[in-house]
C-alpha cells in the first residue's frame, strides 16, 4: 500500500488488501499498521496525557471487519483477514498440535471453550494463576496459544472513570476462534505444507523488501 491510513475504515481496507497486517513494528520495514497510518494517527503525548488513534481503531477494526486478531507475527499482535485465516490456522495448528488436556495450555483452552469470552485477568484467575509473578508466565502461555491459532482476541474492554470516560490501555477479550468464527471458518482443504507455501508466496509478493528469513519468521 502506498496511501496513508487516516481512519478505521481505511485500516480495515488495508487488512483486506494485505491479508496479514501486524499492528506495530514487525521486523520488515514498512510492514505494520503503524508504519502505514498518517503521522497524526500515531502515538503522541498531549497536555491531557496521550492520544493514539490507531490504538483506538484496533478494537472496532476487529469487531466490524470480522478479522482474526492476536499475536500471530513472531509474538507480535496483528490482523489476519478471513480469506487467509483458514490457511494460517491450518499451518500453525499443524506445527503446534493440540495441547494435552492435562497441560496448562490445555486447561486454558478448556476454560475458554466452556465459558466463552473472557478478559485476560478473568481467565488467568480461573486457571489459578493468582500468585506473585504469575502474570508474565500466564501471558506466555496465552501468546503461544495465539501463535498456534487456538486463541484469538475478540475485542478490547476498557475501564471507565466516575464520569464514564474510558482510560488505560484496555484489556484483551479472549476467545477460541471456533466460538468466535465458527468451526467451518477454521477448516482448510489444503495440506498444511500447501497452506504454508501459499502464505509465504503471498507475503513475498506483497513485501518485496523482506528477506527470506524475515518472511519465514512471519509465516511461523
Amino acid at each position: 500500500m502506498k496511501e496513508m491510513i487516516h481512519d478505521c475504515s481505511e485500516l480495515m481496507d488495508a487488512v483486506e488488501q494485505m491479508g496479514f497486517l501486524p499492528l506495530l513494528e514487525s521486523g520488515v520495514p514498512g510492514f505494520s499498521a503503524d508504519a502505514m497510518v498518517a503521522p497524526e494517527c500515531r502515538y503522541r503525548v498531549t497536555d491531557e496525557g496521550w492520544e493514539w488513534p490507531l490504538w483506538d481503531w484496533k478494537g472496532p477494526a476487529v469487531t466490524e471487519g470480522g478479522f482474526a486478531y492476536g499475536k500471530f507475527f513472531d509474538g507480535k499482535a496483528g490482523f489476519v483477514s478471513m480469506e487467509w485465516w483458514p490457511d494460517l490456522c491450518n499451518w500453525r495448528r499443524h506445527k503446534h498440535p493440540q495441547p494435552a488436556e492435562e497441560s496448562i495450555e490445555g486447561a486454558i483452552l478448556e476454560v475458554l471453550q466452556v465459558n466463552g469470552s473472557m478478559i485476560t485477568r478473568e481467565l488467568r484467575s480461573a486457571c489459578g494463576f493468582d500468585g506473585p509473578r504469575m502474570r508474565g508466565k500466564f501471558d506466555g502461555y496465552v501468546t503461544r496459544l495465539e501463535s498456534a491459532c487456538r486463541v484469538v482476541i475478540e475485542d478490547f474492554v476498557y475501564p471507565r472513570d466516575k464520569h464514564g470516560n474510558r482510560y488505560g490501555w484496555g484489556w484483551a477479550l479472549l476467545n477460541t476462534p471456533e466460538r468466535l468464527f465458527g468451526h467451518e471458518a477454521c477448516l482448510c482443504e489444503r495440506t498444511p505444507e500447501e497452506s504454508r507455501e501459499r502464505i509465504y508466496n503471498h507475503l513475498k509478493k506483497k513485501l518485496p523488501q523482506a528477506t527470506e528469513r524475515q518472511l519465514g519468521k512471519l509465516v511461523g
